[in-house]
């Protein structure tokens, strides 16, 4: 399993590296209010964008996504930016509907849409924001979370590639952080995110394209979505399932690195885990749920469907989060107990140092923060692992979706000023507490002072560390915040 990650991270980097830029690929000539070349597609000058903000509860970012999606430069004839609100707090609800009318009343095309449940949760709220008749007009659809910030002039730069390629069904952008440097948790999780965007999705546009949309920051052909069928809440990965269906219609997808949204990364140990929990168990379950799908439809290559099912779904939703802890947080120790089962060294050291430098050779700025990012890791593949086999086994919590929490400051931005502060309860010391991990973290102790005292190798140091990790995140003190 260690050579399959390793052969995987070298084709993914040498494809990323080798990159051929969108452009050059597909005609993305700006639009104009004279174009004549879309006229017999129906597209004159400027199409018909529907722009979705799908949130719950979100006191503290909403001003931000609807004032961002407001500013885009699009013609206000031609844009309907539509809020869909599944907030259950009455004072969020009322707070998000004043700022709609806000920009109403400048004249901005704002819908405020509201559901009388929850059915679904996010992919639910889109589907249903789908149905209503102002759609029927709009050709594309631009999709941004709560916390996201699109620049002014992003549906300029990648509505071109849907107008002019009408085989493309999906352009996506790049994520860019507000609060990358709130803790060292935060710096992690852009490390992580950023050799996602930088790496596996560059390489999967470049080579096939096709890669799993991110929920967020990108802009979709509405007639493809109909093809594939709408969003569907069968996961927890709308986002994911959406993207496999319309891949296997034979739809082309398109990364745009260059375009780059503003967003918030989880800060709290809490919401992170949530966050990862959903993301990880939800693309398991998805594996689960299209595998047969996949290897049986006819409307798509041999390549493409082994790259979905081998590359795609088997190495990277599965092995990628097993290999870690098997290897590093179980492999490793029980071979200090029992002196007759040795690791060769290119298992231990050799494969995942160079799996580490592939990660690490497209942040080079975050060099240094490898180590942290080793153990942390390590720590979560923990919880990703567990996550991974509550899908593919779909066992309780495999719908569990919990809405990762905003907390809209940052050392880049100023706080939203607001209409209402209200006090949130102060999180109780045990109430951090994970047993799991914490009685992980004492095995791990306990095998590196047997390797310490009994072991004629240098293991322990390894092993003391990751246990201390372990410990540290076990007992919540992680994060810049426990809200």
């Amino acid at each position: 399993m260690s050579a399959v990650l390793l052969a995987e991270a070298v084709f993914m980097a040498a494809a990323s590296l080798a990159r051929r830029r969108p452009e050059r690929r597909y005609s993305a000539d700006p639009l104009g209010a004279c174009d004549g070349e879309d006229e017999e597609s129906g597209l004159l000058g400027y199409p018909m964008v529907l722009v979705q903000i799908p949130m719950y509860n979100e006191r503290e970012v909403y001003k931000l996504s609807i004032g961002a999606a407001c500013r885009l430069s699009w013609p206000s004839d031609r844009l309907i930016v539509q809020v869909l609100d599944d907030s259950t707090d009455p004072t969020v609800k009322d707070l998000v509907e004043l700022e709609c009318k806000f920009w109403a009343k400048k004249g901005k095309n704002v819908k405020y849409e509201v559901r009388n449940n929850r059915r679904g949760y996010k992919a639910g709220a889109l589907k249903e924001g789908m149905l209503h008749a102002y759609v029927q007009r709009c050709d594309f659809l631009a999709v941004f979370d709560a916390d996201f910030q699109p620049e002014a002039d992003f549906l300029i730069r990648t509505i071109p590639y849907l107008a002019r390629n009408p085989q493309i069904a999906l352009v996506q952008a790049r994520w860019e952080f507000v609060n990358p440097n709130e803790c060292l948790m935060t710096r992690i999780q852009k490390m992580t995110l950023d050799y996602h965007f930088k790496v596996e999705q560059e390489a999967g546009s470049s080579t096939f394209a096709f890669f799993g949309f991110n929920g967020t920051a990108g802009v979709w052909r509405i007639s493809a979505i109909k093809e594939a069928g709408g969003w569907d809440d069968r996961t927890t990965v709308e986002d994911m399932d959406l993207a496999v269906r319309a891949g296997l219609k034979g739809w082309k997808f398109v990364y745009v690195g260059d375009v780059k949204v503003k967003s918030e990364l989880p800060s709290s140990l809490k919401a992170y885990r949530h966050q990862q929990h959903r993301w990880t168990c939800g693309a398991a379950n998805l594996f689960r749920k299209t595998g047969k799908e996949i290897l049986l439809t006819k409307e798509v290559s041999f390549w493409r469907k082994l790259y979905l099912l081998y590359s795609f779904f088997f190495v990277r939703k599965v092995v990628a989060h097993v290999v870690p802890f098997v290897l590093c947080c179980i492999l490793i120790p029980l071979s200090v107990l029992i002196p007759e089962v040795t690791i060769p060294a290119w298992g231990v050291v050799y494969i995942p140092t160079t799996i580490t430098l592939l990660y690490a050779i497209r942040n080079p700025s975050s060099i240094h923060f490898i180590p942290f990012w080793i153990l942390f890791e390590n720590v979560m593949s923990f919880h990703r692992t567990k996550s991974t086999f509550i899908g593919l086994l779909e066992l309780g919590s495999v719908n569990e979706w919990v809405v990762t929490e905003k907390l809209g400051n940052s050392s880049n931005t100023k706080p939203v000023p607001q209409i209402l502060e209200i006090k949130m309860p102060r999180c109780r010391f045990w109430d951090r507490w994970t047993m799991s991990e914490i009685l992980f973290a004492v095995f791990l102790f306990a095998c590196a002072t047997y390797n310490l005292v009994h072991g004629p190798d240098l293991y322990f140091i390894y092993i003391y560390l990751q246990a201390i990790t372990f410990l540290i995140v076990g007992t919540g003190f992680c994060g810049a915040s426990n809200s």
